[in-house]
């Protein structure tokens, strides 16, 4: 059903209607913690689903996943050079794209109507703010930074080879170093280059 959007700087004239998602979804972003704006988001994700059930252990549950030639008992496909990792030490999958435009279908074909998408997201703590991402990597907030709108319990990082044929597997991972408490960095894993993102709950998009 629609939602009242948070209080939001729109452009004159625009008044967006936003609905509630049924399941909460969940934006891995990357960007200056206090900031309201900033470039980028082309390379932000999303993650349609809880990513967490439907991770693999490290423990015992990565050589089962080699064993399965990547397959994760939830569907998903791990990818050797290039694989996340979550505050439990749950192997997750890796986020889709963020969408950065809006598009309608008008018959078998999809039509751009606006080259940017809006976002209800939440920290699940004091501020709730309209996040508008645009296609050409840009992003502002309607209201708090970047901080106020991540879930500081959540944490999330990427992990990929630090340099061509280095070693980086979760094997590498040192197990001791879970869990990570909220709004702690992600532990480094050896032969590994690291990104930690943040973590945005996304309630509503606009409709």
């Amino acid at each position: 059903r629609p939602i009242a959007p948070p209080a939001a700087a729109d452009e004159p004239g625009e008044k967006p209607t936003f609905r509630r998602l049924q399941q909460t979804q969940f934006i891995a972003a990357l960007g200056d913690p206090g900031a309201r704006s900033g470039t980028g988001a082309e390379t932000w994700g999303l993650w349609r689903e809880d990513p967490g059930p439907r991770g693999v252990r490290l423990n015992g549950g990565y050589a089962k996943l080699v064993q399965a030639e990547g397959r994760a008992p939830a569907g998903w496909t791990f990818d050797k050079d290039d694989w996340w990792l979550e505050e439990h030490g749950l192997i997750m999958e890796t986020p889709g794209p963020l969408p950065a435009s809006k598009f309608v279908r008008e018959g078998e074909r999809m039509r751009l109507v606006a080259p940017k998408r809006r976002y209800v997201v939440t920290g699940d703590r004091e501020v709730t703010s309209v996040l508008t991402v645009h296609n050409d990597g840009h992003w502002e907030l309607s209201k708090g930074t970047l901080y106020d709108v991540t879930h500081l319990p959540c944490r999330s990082a990427r992990y990929m080879p630090a340099s061509p044929g280095a070693s980086c597997t979760p094997a590498q991972a040192n197990g001791a170093n879970f869990p990570v408490r909220p709004g702690a960095e992600m532990p480094s894993v050896d032969g590994c280059a690291k990104q930690d993102f943040a973590v945005l709950f996304v309630v509503g998009v606009e409709g």
